[in-house]
């Protein structure tokens, strides 16, 4: 079977990144070979990217430079494990792709969309999932949840609540602005019961 490329997205605290291993478990279960990921990280030179950006004070880069480090560390991941793996007929599960860049920098931080999705066509070299999971939920809900892990990675945590609310905005609607690629979860579902509807999803 073909590679397929499968991303999971959501604000802080929905749920994705459980998800995104249940998946990658399930299928690996049924004898496919797959390749579990995230973003920002992936590759040594993108993990030492993802440290400046989950760490340090919230205003420590401006939307632009914050872009910029997110698609430098995309371009090392793509390039390096990415694009590898689905080359090799491997299912790529990845946490976090260019959605969260279009939510967090573009809808949280004001860079337009069509800038950020011409920024990425250049380092990825046009690479898109073949399916977009999106984790629903509430802005502040999803915070306490975040916030609750204590994980040393809070800068974005951090930010004032506002921001999540858009980011929220922007992953409420992606589904519906993109049915093709994105399928919308309710990320405040039991666990179990959310693994079973996005199984459902991924083989139909």
């Amino acid at each position: 079977m073909a590679g397929r490329f499968i991303t999971f997205e959501g604000g802080e605290g929905s749920g994705k990144s459980t998800q995104a291993r249940l998946l990658a478990e399930r299928l690996k279960e049924s004898g496919q070979a797959v390749v579990l990921t995230r973003e920002p990280g992936g590759t040594d030179g993108a993990e030492s990217v993802r440290a400046l950006l989950v760490t340090g004070d919230p205003d420590r880069w401006t939307p632009w430079a914050e872009a910029c480090l997110v698609n430098a560390a995309r371009a090392d991941h793509v390039a390096r494990v990415i694009r590898p793996a689905l080359e090799r007929g491997d299912w790529v599960i990845c946490d976090r792709f260019v959605d969260s860049t279009r939510a967090y920098q573009g809808a949280g931080k004001g860079i337009a969309d069509a800038d950020l999705c011409d920024l990425h066509a250049h380092v990825t070299g046009g690479l898109w999932p073949d399916l977009t999971i999106v984790m629903a939920i509430d802005g502040d809900a999803g915070l306490r949840r975040a916030r609750a892990r204590n994980d040393g990675e809070g800068r974005f945590e951090a930010h004032e609540g506002d921001f999540h609310s858009r980011i929220a905005a922007f992953f409420g609607r992606l589904a519906a602005d993109e049915p093709k690629r994105c399928r919308a979860f309710d990320g405040r579902l039991p666990i179990a019961d959310l693994a079973e509807q996005i199984w459902s999803a991924v083989q139909a």
